[in-house]
Formats: C-alpha cells, sequence, structure tokens
C-alpha cells in the first residue's frame, strides 16, 4: 500500500529535496508552506499555512484530512533565522524565530495527530544547538534548543511512534544566505539529507539523528 507523506515547509530548500526522494519512491506527498503558487514540484496535495497562525495551520490540516486517509510520514521542515546581537535584537524577530523554529513546531503537531497512522514517524529538522551558542545567534539557538526539549518530552506521549531530531550541519541551500558566515565547501547538498531522513524512516530510526 502506497505510504503518505506531509511535509512542512515544503517550499524550502530540505523540504523540496524530502519531497522529491519520496515522490521517486512512489509515496503520496502532501505539502503545506506560506506560498504554494511558488512551487512547482509535482506533490500530489498542497496547502498553504503561515505557521506561526493556529487557525491557518488548523485549516490546512483539516484540508489534508479531506485528501488522504492517514500520515505515514510527518515532517517539519520549517525555519528561520536572523544573526543580530541582543541589544540589537527587536521583539518582532525574537517572535518570528520562535514562531517558526518552536511555537511552530507545536501547532503543526498538535493538530496534525488525529490524522497520524498508529505508527507513524515524526521527523523534525533541528539543528546542532550546542555548536551555534554564538554572538547573535540567542534567538535561534534559543528556539532550536527548545524543540529539542519539546521533542524529548513528546517522545514520551507519543508510545508507539518513532520520533527523529534531525540535527545537520551546513547544508547547501538558501537559508545560508541569511547568515554572515561563508558556506563550508564541505556542506551537504539538501538531497543528502533527505536520502537520510528516508533512510531513517526505513530503519525505524528514533532519537537525535546527527548529519556533521
Amino acid at each position: 500500500m502506497t505510504k503518505t507523506a506531509l511535509i512542512w515547509g515544503v517550499n524550502g530548500g530540505i523540504g523540496r529535496a524530502i519531497a522529491t526522494e519520496l515522490r521517486q519512491n512512489d509515496w503520496t506527498t502532501v505539502g503545506i508552506c506560506r506560498q504554494p503558487a511558488r512551487m512547482d514540484s509535482e506533490l500530489d496535495h498542497i496547502f498553504a499555512a503561515d505557521v506561526s497562525r493556529e487557525f491557518e495551520v488548523q485549516t490546512a490540516v483539516r484540508a489534508t484530512s479531506l485528501e488522504v486517509d492517514q500520515i505515514d510520514l510527518w515532517i517539519y521542515a520549517v525555519g528561520d533565522i536572523e544573526t543580530t546581537a541582543v541589544a540589537d535584537l527587536d521583539t518582532s524577530s525574537w517572535q518570528r524565530q520562535l514562531d517558526a523554529n518552536l511555537t511552530g513546531p507545536f501547532l503543526a503537531t498538535k493538530h496534525s495527530l488525529p490524522l497520524l497512522a498508529d505508527d507513524a514517524h515524526l521527523v523534525y529538522l533541528g539543528a546542532v544547538s550546542e555548536r551555534l551558542k554564538l554572538p547573535k545567534f540567542a534567538a535561534y539557538v534559543a528556539a532550536k534548543a527548545g524543540l529539542e526539549a519539546f521533542v524529548a518530552s513528546l517522545q514520551k506521549e507519543l508510545r508507539g511512534k518513532k520520533i527523529t531530531l534531525v540535527r545537520p550541519g551546513a547544508v547547501a541551500t538558501p537559508f545560508w544566505d541569511k547568515l554572515p558566515l561563508r558556506l563550508p565547501k564541505d556542506a551537504a547538498p539538501p538531497e543528502k539529507v533527505a536520502k537520510r531522513i528516508l533512510a531513517a524512516y526505513k530503519e525505524g530510526h528514533s532519537g537525535h539523528l546527527d548529519l556533521v
């Protein structure tokens, strides 16, 4: 039977690569992002939602439920970053990074739960937060550290389901353009991350998956 995946942030570099990898392996793919009109990939279904807005998250999940019976692989690949010193960091930037990296995963998870298969696998894109305790990264690293705690707690609530927190190193996507750092020569292509995520599903992996 064909498996179904739901990808939040399907318009990002990693999200797109995941969708492509799954389609090539005969999965039914559902994508959610803020601007579906900009997507040119061959998804089976795509819906709009800003993960900082609970009503939009609920609406996207409801629309998904009308198209598929259940979700076997659920992936949260939304992210945002801005490097600003704490003294100059305004509350809107702080909140935007928390919304994308911490509140968004909470809302997307909460409202997706009724759609998840009994043996569903959830995947969250995190970061190697202990390596990112750098000047001007306060909001981002706080949110990603919070995501790790959220996932650890959720794992104890969702018995029977696998949960993987993927912690990639540098990945060659437009996300890196937001950083005041050079992209390392050994940065992974997003397709490599996508393949590792599908492998984690096949292996029944649960816990941290460090790709560094």
